[in-house]
């Protein structure tokens, strides 16, 4: 069991804020047992629509138990999760869950997955908890308190240019046929001699740029799941997060861009095919 003080945010009562983040570590770290379980065992796999987009048993399992842990302290609140969609409640809170994000990682025994879940009040993510057992690596923020890797404070990196840093991206299943898509950027910067990655987990992708080991993170396709905790916890790492063009990040739309700050307006050019 990972340990972490709790610090109420603001926004929310004293008294609940603990109750809420020791739901949200348990829950976390139920479903993350899960996916260690099932890791390099044998499990189904399936196909939801579109090439590769796969969904296992573990996903299910991973999501049936994160749910039990929620429901027992909170079964009044709102659940959005990648694989039953909206649970449709009347209440401030929302609770949005990945229980594998970087499924083709798991079902190809790649260590590079996560259990991913943020928690919104009134419209706004104010917790965050991304945890990759295989690596043991347990990101966590708090609105207005930082952000922490295995309980340990965590900040971006301090590069100051596109050029000279490291960065990551993913590819949607269905390619984007539109200007500056992740084909046209990808080739874009590599051209450039700019190193880009691929990992396969938007979540982690995130969380990486939080632990300053990449200097900014793109992608053109994602849903809430993919971002609600990652984004907060590049937020509170020092980091800068934004739509595509520059405007205020929404979970709810498509594209991000995720960077130490530093490099961040510049990488939204690079982006837009503006260099």
């Amino acid at each position: 069991m990972l340990l972490y003080k709790s610090f109420p945010s603001p926004q929310i009562s004293v008294y609940l804020c603990p109750m809420l983040k020791q739901t949200l570590l348990k829950a976390t770290e139920a479903g993350a047992a899960v996916i260690k379980q099932f890791f390099e065992g044998e499990f189904k796999i399936s196909n939801k629509e579109g090439v590769n987009n796969l969904v296992t048993e573990a996903d299910h399992a991973a999501e049936k138990t994160i749910f039990k842990v929620i429901r027992e302290s909170f079964p009044g609140h709102y659940i959005l999760s990648e694989e039953s969609g909206e649970i449709i409640q009347e209440s401030s809170y929302k609770w949005i869950i990945d229980p594998i994000d970087g499924t083709v990682n798991f079902a190809n025994n790649i260590p590079i997955c996560a259990v991913s879940i943020g928690l919104e009040y009134e419209g706004k993510i104010i917790m965050g908890a991304v945890y990759n057992p295989i690596m043991k690596e347990f990101f966590f923020a708090e609105k207005g308190n930082g952000a922490t890797l295995n309980n340990k404070e965590i900040f971006v990196s301090l590069k100051t240019e596109v050029a000279t840093s490291c960065l990551v991206t993913g590819f949607p299943y269905t390619y984007l046929d539109a200007p500056n898509g992740p084909l046209q950027v990808f080739d874009r910067l590599i051209r450039k001699g700019v190193p880009v990655r691929r990992l396969g987990s938007a979540a982690l992708d995130l969380c990486w740029v939080a632990a300053g080991r990449f200097d900014g993170f793109y992608e053109h396709k994602l849903n809430a799941w993919d971002s609600a905790a990652g984004y907060l916890i590049v937020e509170e790492a020092g980091g800068k997060v934004t739509d595509l063009k520059g405007n205020i990040y929404n979970p709810y739309q498509p594209g991000i861009i995720a960077t130490n700050g530093k490099i961040h307006e510049e990488l939204i050019k690079w982006v837009n095919g503006e260099v």
